[in-house]
């Protein structure tokens, strides 16, 4: 399968949970994360609940399989008057990567992120993952930044 001009990539919809969930599933394995169904499910509710500030979308082959997600939501921040866009997911089926389709997912995400009004997208990726990065240093700036997190254990 190649990610050719007849793909497409809309918002997720209702309907789409069937074409989603491997997709997700996918995802999580690649970054070898596993989760609650309850987060999943929740997860799902959020994405296509209107008035969420998450939201999704797929890309779907000439054929209508989906073959990759996003998922960005917008949020405050002390350093901008209007809210930001964090693009929290980004993943591509194995067989379409090297295809051009990450590049218009990011693209989808930073026209929904200018729509709003939003002045930035940013997203994190794992320091190991040097495929992703070849793209990313492509299409956007490398910060710097380094994350560090505290689980609360709840």
């Amino acid at each position: 399968m190649n990610a050719t001009p007849t793909s497409t990539i809309r918002a997720l919809a209702p309907a789409d949970h069937a074409l989603w969930l491997p997709l997700w599933q996918a995802y999580l394995t690649f970054y070898e994360a596993e989760l609650p169904d309850a987060v999943s499910e929740t997860t799902w509710r959020r994405l296509i609940a209107p008035a969420e500030p998450v939201h999704g979308a797929l890309a779907l082959d000439a054929q209508g399989r989906a073959v990759g997600l996003a998922h960005w939501l917008f949020h405050r921040s002390t350093w901008a008057v209007g809210d930001v866009c964090y693009l929290n997911d980004l993943f591509v089926d194995a067989g379409q990567r090297g295809q051009g389709l990450g590049r218009r997912l990011i693209e989808h995400v930073h026209a929904a992120a200018a729509a709003q009004g939003a002045p930035k997208v940013y997203w994190l990726t794992h320091e190991t993952n040097a495929t992703a990065q070849r793209l990313y240093n492509a299409v956007a700036e490398r910060t710097g930044f380094i994350q560090y997190r505290k689980p609360t254990g709840r």
